[in-house]
């Protein structure tokens, strides 16, 4: 029979209560951790163009092409920061870059001085991934008032996005710039043209295709978030429940 030493056994009851401690404070904090986790996901973007105008250019293509392989990084359905515009139409990426609808080599123009520099992102993109954050800090001061959001409205609510993304992709099989999304023309004859040009055609800022980006970003962000966060949270509150009884038993304090 084997017996185990007791300075091994001593070193081993460290070790777990020592693991058993570091999980309970992550199943406490893990809310902040999240925070912290998704804001610097979302807010990386951002830094590109920041990191451009300051010269720092490894790290800010750096950045574009972590994020690239999330994002299709068009330069017309992006943001951009330090120019005298906060988005361009293609004919005017196309003017300043290449003459060219080919979308592989529209997403490699990320700006220029003049033009300033676009986010990491597209505007979809920025509008989805960071509403998730914002819900999240929405929910947590009512989180013992709502119950979880149901599965069935969180599908209906990721219908809109869905509808507007898929639109847009079948639209992008035309061609960039030639589809039925980026004229609109369906709904300018719904409407009767009673809007201006502007509001059917292209992508930029206050079009149509604008402002359905960043409208069905956000809401199926927010709806994530309120349909994902009570279940996290039920789960960490489960199991730091669980350590606290496990150190009661024991008689150790955690």
């Amino acid at each position: 029979m084997n017996v185990v030493p007791t300075a091994q056994v001593t070193q081993r009851r460290s070790t777990a209560i020592l693991l058993n401690r570091a999980a309970y404070i992550w199943s406490r904090s893990w809310f902040l951790w999240f925070l912290l986790a998704t804001g610097l996901w979302v807010g990386l973007p951002w830094m590109a163009p920041v990191f451009m105008q300051l010269g720092w250019v490894g790290p800010a293509k750096a950045i574009y092409l972590v994020y690239s392989f999330q994002c299709h990084q068009l330069p017309q359905r992006s943001f951009f920061l330090f120019g005298p515009k906060p988005m361009y139409s293609l004919a005017e990426i196309q003017s300043a870059w290449r003459a060219t609808l080919d979308p592989v080599i529209l997403r490699q123009f990320i700006g220029s001085p003049g033009m300033g520099y676009k986010v990491a992102w597209s505007d979809r993109m920025v509008s989805f991934y960071t509403s998730i954050p914002l819900g999240a800090l929405l929910w947590w001061p009512l989180r013992r008032r709502f119950r979880p959001m149901p599965l069935w409205l969180l599908a209906v609510l990721a219908l809109p996005i869905a509808i507007d993304g898929g639109t847009h992709f079948l639209s992008d099989l035309s061609g960039i710039g030639q589809g039925f999304r980026y004229t609109n023309a369906w709904l300018a004859q719904l409407t009767r043209y009673s809007l201006p040009a502007s509001f059917y055609a292209g992508d930029a800022l206050g079009s149509f295709n604008s402002w359905m980006r960043l409208i069905t970003g956000p809401l199926f962000g927010l709806s994530v978030a309120w349909g994902t966060m009570p279940y996290i949270h039920s789960s960490f509150s489960e199991a730091a429940g669980q350590i606290e009884a496990k150190f009661a038993r024991a008689g150790v304090d955690l």
